[in-house]
């Protein structure tokens, strides 16, 4: 066929089309249940056998000690801050091997650093709380310090420090008793390194914050709220009525009750219960938050404070009509 001169031919390109094939990795069906085997069984033995950081040649003692300050922006004396480290257990193996090798190389354990920090934590968290929560009841903050203070919580403070890889102790890995003891002493050092106030400070941004997001009326179980309220109530020379206002599935599985708590015709709080004497008791429960302050909507804690707070000689307890 004849082409007009200037005129280009349309062409078309043949593409192959080659197929892909995509390998898949054939996993046999006795992997699985032999891995939770294997895995039953190194858990049946106390789990996985790993040797201490401070057993690698690599290890630095020292630099280890340094940096742990240094993260913490805290300035600590090292014969101090080792001797925090050093469990009770690490010195009586070591004067064992010193026996055997007629050496004698005087170790401190970290007891005496544990005990003077416990009591500075447990003095300072009460002497703060009493000033952050003036309304709360000397039991509440009480028990809200034994619940920051124990060893629980302490052990997880002073886990996510990243003691744990640090401490001296004879077993590995430490349990919690160890793990909360060795902050203790921690506080303790940093208490002879860098005086009270930066103590203090410390203290108040570890531990007194393991508040932030948390109900603190959950840490004072109160077992008979309505006597509670009613007590505190009478010496002001007010009285409370309840009423019940209303009521829905009355004599069945689903039935809801709701009461309020009248102080000279106004409602204060009202509660939704099973039956009317615990939306009673939830009522109650609400109009204590009033009283101490601690509402569901109540100001964050504040976290801030300088220094050392003097306590509160007085608590005041207010109650408004809403």
């Amino acid at each position: 066929m004849a082409l007009t001169r200037g005129i280009v031919p349309f062409c078309f390109k043949v593409i192959k089309v080659v197929p892909i094939t995509l390998q898949t990795h054939n996993i046999h069906r006795w992997v699985a249940p032999t891995l939770m085997e294997l895995k039953r069984r190194e858990k049946k033995l106390g789990g996985k056998k790993t040797n201490p950081r401070n057993t690698f040649a690599e290890w630095n003692l020292e630099a280890e000690l340094y940096a742990f300050g240094k993260r913490l922006n805290e300035e600590f004396n090292y014969d101090t801050l080792l001797q925090a480290f050093t469990d009770r257990s690490y010195v009586v193996q070591e004067e064992m091997k010193q026996k055997e090798m007629a050496i004698d190389i005087n170790l401190k354990d970290n007891k005496e650093l544990a005990e003077q920090g416990e009591q500075f934590i447990k003095e300072y968290v009460q002497v703060y709380l009493e000033t952050v929560l003036p309304k709360f009841p000397v039991d509440g903050v009480t028990s809200i310090t034994k619940n920051l203070t124990n060893e629980e919580t302490l052990s997880h403070i002073s886990l996510h420090l990243g003691t744990k890889d640090i401490i001296l102790a004879a077993e590995y890995p430490v349990d919690n008793y160890i793990l909360a003891n060795t902050f203790k002493a921690i506080v303790g050092a940093l208490l002879q390194s860098s005086g009270k106030e930066r103590t203090a400070h410390f203290v108040r941004d570890f531990v007194i914050t393991q508040l932030q997001g948390q109900d603190v009326n959950e840490y004072w179980p109160i077992d008979d709220p309505w006597s509670m309220l009613t007590e505190i109530l009478r010496k002001d020379g007010v009285t409370i009525e309840p009423r019940l206002i209303g009521d829905v599935g009355k004599n069945t599985l689903l039935a809801c009750y709701r009461v309020g708590l009248y102080i000279n015709k106004k409602m204060i709080s009202s509660g939704f219960g099973e039956t009317a004497a615990t939306a009673k008791e939830m009522a109650a429960r609400e109009a204590l938050k009033k009283v101490f302050g601690t509402e569901d909507h109540m100001k964050p804690i504040n976290f801030q404070l300088e220094g050392i707070p003097k306590p509160n000689e007085n608590n005041i307890y207010q109650i408004s009509a809403s």
